[in-house]
């Protein structure tokens, strides 16, 4: 990947590695689907202006249909599922099963682009490093099993999400693509959120995370998602999920004042290694290259 595409991997990296903690914060006293309307809502106003600015709005025009295809498999659902589910189940599980994303791409696209032996070797490496860093912790409940269901059922959006982006709507320009999908949503979970507005005082906190989930951990987030999908691909965009358990560690290092253990260190060394194997690029003609740093 270039350097645009690295900066671009970090910052999606960082800003998906919060929303966990904000989420669970903001249905203390919201609704889940009021959460993702929200927070959906807030992304839009914010992005409006700056796609009629730049005049990419018109991209959008006769792309309805894939526009909201991609809203529904990389938002509506997602989004919803990760959010109900995040009631049943810790944090910790929650970053194993969104990992899972990186290989769901990569089996997804296995006729198209065939997975490599050293590839295959950082999947598996990088996935190891996600479970050594957060743990497995899943009760034996059907609330727990029912929580651990919905989010793995997002991770698998997520990839066909990102594929389905690269492929179908890399020539829209990400502020327009962002302004497309975050409409969709906000206007199909608005209803619903509407039946599901609290009836008690909500903390400043609870919105506070709100805020926070709609203008950084979405609208700045899928921008430059979307852009890095362009860059380098769908297997190396997917990657961001197994550094996103690793940002939300250091949070919890620098802001909580957690302390780094041996399973930490080498849960970080091993996602390192495999998110390292897994952009290496692959050995193919020249003439087949179709995306910049795609394997």
């Amino acid at each position: 990947m270039n350097r645009l595409a690295w900066l671009l991997f970090v910052l999606v990296s960082v800003l998906w590695g919060v929303p966990y903690f904000l989420i669970k914060i903001a249905i203390e006293d919201l609704s889940p689907v009021l959460v993702v309307a929200g927070r959906t809502a807030i992304a839009a106003a914010v992005l409006i202006p700056i796609a009629l600015a730049r005049g990419t709005l018109g991209a959008l025009r006769g792309r309805l249909r894939v526009v909201t295809l991609i809203a529904m498999v990389h938002i509506v659902v997602p989004f919803t599922l990760i959010t109900y589910g995040e009631q049943h189940i810790s944090s910790s599980l929650t970053g194993i099963l969104i990992a899972v994303e990186p290989v769901a791409i990569a089996l997804l696209l296995s006729r198209t682009e065939p997975l490599t032996p050293l590839r295959t070797a950082g999947l598996v490496i990088g996935f190891a490093g996600v479970v050594v860093l957060v743990g497995l912790d899943v009760s034996g409940d059907g609330y727990g099993l029912l929580g651990a269901g919905m989010v793995l059922l997002a991770a698998i959006s997520y990839a066909v999400a990102t594929m389905l982006v690269q492929r179908k709507a890399s020539d829209i320009p990400p502020e327009a693509l962002t302004v497309g999908t975050t409409v969709v949503t906000t206007v199909v979970l608005l209803p619903f959120a509407l039946l599901r507005l609290p009836s008690e005082p909500v903390s400043t906190d609870a919105w506070s995370a709100l805020v926070a989930l709609g203008v950084l951990c979405t609208a700045v987030a899928l921008l430059a998602f979307y852009r890095l999908i362009v860059l380098a691909g769908s297997n190396r965009a997917g990657l961001v999920t197994y550094v996103n358990p690793v940002v939300a560690l250091m949070l919890g290092v620098v802001l909580l004042n957690e302390e780094i253990g041996a399973a930490t260190l080498a849960g970080f060394a091993l996602i390192v290694a495999g998110c390292w194997l897994s952009t290496r690029p692959a050995r193919v003609p020249a003439g087949e290259l179709h995306l910049v740093g795609q394997d």
